[in-house]
């Protein structure tokens, strides 16, 4: 593909990939780019929080750690001295859907890593120290990021109260007593079961001949076998709701008054997914947007004020959060956030706004494809959250598709009070 798409007046050029899949069920995907001699080395497995077993909590980012842990045939951070002894970098990161790692090397390296990844994905060395290591790891993450963070707990909190049923309500980072009930068994069960090659992606970015990649690719990741065992799926739907539902914690850290509204919103690939994004960027993005205007800089009632758009694989939560400024007690925090809503309900955006929007949006595109490993996240991401990778060279058309009543719509048929959970954080 040569061809460009633009919004706003910014081009932006089309990801010109490959797709195929193995035997064994991988799916593999390469950008050949030749502008910097780097490689980008991504897989991602189609297992995030919402896949952790019943009553185990936490196992999904629990392997975001193991992973690293060695193989048959390697030691422990055998990944780290491959990338960071060469100049390179990984990381790897766990969501409600996806688990993904990646990598960064001298292009002249990708035989190397890919390699390292086939060897993992076929050869992990699942240990009984292994695991008690890397569970104390994960239960010390939540002591950090959720209980000693001021407003840490918040986001727990609001998917526990806005989902009834559905597996999103646990959050991935794990929950302490769950990882701590758990042993060696439950994890190589779950191990078996999700890091299977028809489980995973593989997509490589970058600077290589892509016949000599496939081959690389057939030879170190084609040999690990296919599992006869179906992967189990999520299908629980989660009701629609009905009415409001409004809860009310205390936290001894936390310093200032907050709010947060959750609404449900349908999955990433719903045709209204585009509007919503749009809504979120016209409200809660940056310092331009509608709530920073309003309730920080002329209303001067909160200090952090924004919206949000989780779409995820299956239907997620649009959130209202904001940080009430002092002496500001939270009901007229609600107040100003309620106006918001209501303004974005009854009246059309102007048409500066929608500009100003589409353009912070093909910015953001152009952004997001200046590195190789962004353009391969990019393309895990829409590969397992939406079975669509090639959904990344439309979306701008859609976003420039999404018309000033169609953000009215969304809104009026989304943000309702019948489909919020309120939640209100504030000090002991």
């Amino acid at each position: 593909m040569t061809s460009t798409v633009s919004g706003a007046g910014i081009a932006v050029a089309p990801i010109d990939f490959t797709d195929r899949t193995l035997p064994n069920g991988l799916r593999v995907l390469l950008v050949e780019d030749h502008r910097v001699p780097s490689v980008a080395i991504n897989v991602g497995y189609r297992v995030g929080g919402k896949d952790d077993p019943p009553g185990r909590s936490g196992f999904a980012h629990l392997f975001e750690h193991l992973m690293f842990k060695g193989t048959k045939n390697t030691r422990p951070e055998t990944i780290d001295r491959l990338t960071e002894d060469i100049g390179g970098l990984n990381n790897a990161f766990t969501a409600e859907d996806i688990t993904n790692y990646y990598e960064v090397v001298p292009s002249n390296y990708l035989e190397t890593l890919l390699w390292a990844e086939g060897d993992r994905l076929g050869s992990l060395a699942v240990t009984e120290e292994h695991f008690h290591t890397e569970r104390d790891v994960v239960i010390g993450e939540y002591d950090q990021r959720i209980l000693a963070e001021p407003y840490g707990m918040l986001d727990e909190l609001v998917n526990r109260e806005a989902f009834a049923v559905h597996p999103y309500r646990r959050g991935v980072i794990g929950d302490p007593e769950n990882l701590r009930a758990a042993t060696l068994d439950d994890v190589v069960a779950f191990h078996r079961t999700f890091y299977r090659p028809d489980n995973a992606v593989l997509v490589v970015v970058g600077d290589f001949d892509p016949a000599q990649a496939n081959a690389w690719i057939d030879k170190y990741f084609g040999r690990v076998p296919k599992p006869d065992a179906p992967i189990p799926r999520v299908t629980t739907v989660e009701p629609a709701q009905t009415a409001e539902r409004t809860f009310t914690y205390r936290a001894a850290n936390v310093p200032l008054p907050a709010i947060e509204y959750a609404y449900h919103i349908p999955e990433w690939r719903h045709p209204d997914a585009p509007a919503l994004d749009i809504v979120e960027t016209l409200l809660g993005m940056g310092k331009s947007s509608r709530l920073y205007q309003s309730l920080v800089y002329r209303q001067r009632v909160a200090t952090a004020a924004h919206a949000g758009a989780d779409l995820r694989e299956q239907p997620g939560l649009f959130s209202f959060r904001a940080i009430a400024s002092t002496g500001t007690p939270v009901e007229r925090v609600r107040e100003a956030l309620d106006a918001e809503i209501a303004r974005l309900r009854d009246e059309l955006p102007a048409a500066s706004e929608m500009e100003r929007v589409r353009t912070q949006i093909a910015s953001s595109f152009v952004r997001s494809r200046q590195t190789y490993n962004n353009i391969a996240v990019a393309l895990v991401r829409s590969t397992v959250e939406r079975d669509d990778p090639g959904a990344l060279n439309s979306d701008l058309d859609r976003y420039r598709a999404v018309t000033d009543a169609d953000v009215q719509r969304v809104a009026r048929q989304y943000l309702t009070l019948e489909n919020r959970t309120t939640i209100e954080y504030l000090p002991l």
